[in-house]
């Protein structure tokens, strides 16, 4: 038996899903826009319970790894990581673009900051564009499917790298202004 869980927290959401020998025997999302570092863990434990499973009884963790906001992706990546190591078990990454791919044609689109769109017409080659130029590109699913879909992907890849997230712009954080403090001894 195989036991898949795949979550997301990439955008305004946590969403998580668990396959039962690739079926899908649970899905859930919240909608949030702060919160998720919070929410993530409760949730997916929540979703376990549900099911009479333990984290023990998985054998496979699918990770949404964006792009999409910053520290929401940090998140998911970290919890799958530490989720997979503490396990021993695989954690695998799964883009958006690639969770939109699995049922649609041509290109992808992921909402962006400042009303514009991150989108990939082939494989790796992403632009970022306004609304008006989209020229039909497929949006993510709701966030439920997404993870849906995430963890269909991470059921079915070969695990390889760990999970490291796309992120298609430096971070907003400014560099710190002030001198480094000065140690005395």
């Amino acid at each position: 038996m195989t036991l898949t869980l795949g979550f997301d927290s990439s955008a305004a959401h946590c969403a998580a899903a668990l396959l039962k020998d690739g079926v899908v025997i649970a899905r859930h999302s919240e909608d949030m826009s702060r919160g998720q570092a919070e929410r993530l863990m409760p949730l997916l434990e929540e979703l376990l319970a549900a099911q009479g499973v333990g984290w023990p009884d998985l054998t496979r963790i699918g990770v949404g790894t964006g792009p999409g906001n910053f520290t929401g992706i940090r998140i998911a990546v970290a919890a799958a990581r530490g989720l997979a190591l503490s396990l021993g078990i695989p954690a695998l990454g799964v883009t958006t673009f690639e969770a939109i791919r699995m049922d649609a044609q041509g290109a992808a689109a992921v909402p962006a900051p400042q009303g514009l769109y991150h989108v990939e017409g082939q494989v790796g080659q992403i632009r970022t564009v306004a609304m008006e130029t989209l020229n039909g590109a497929t949006l993510p699913p709701e966030p439920a499917e997404l993870a849906v879909r995430i963890a269909r992907l991470a059921a079915v890849k070969v695990p390889g790298a760990r999970p490291a997230p796309l992120y298609l712009r430096p971070a907003d954080a400014a560099p710190a202004r002030d001198a480094p403090p000065t140690i005395l001894t």
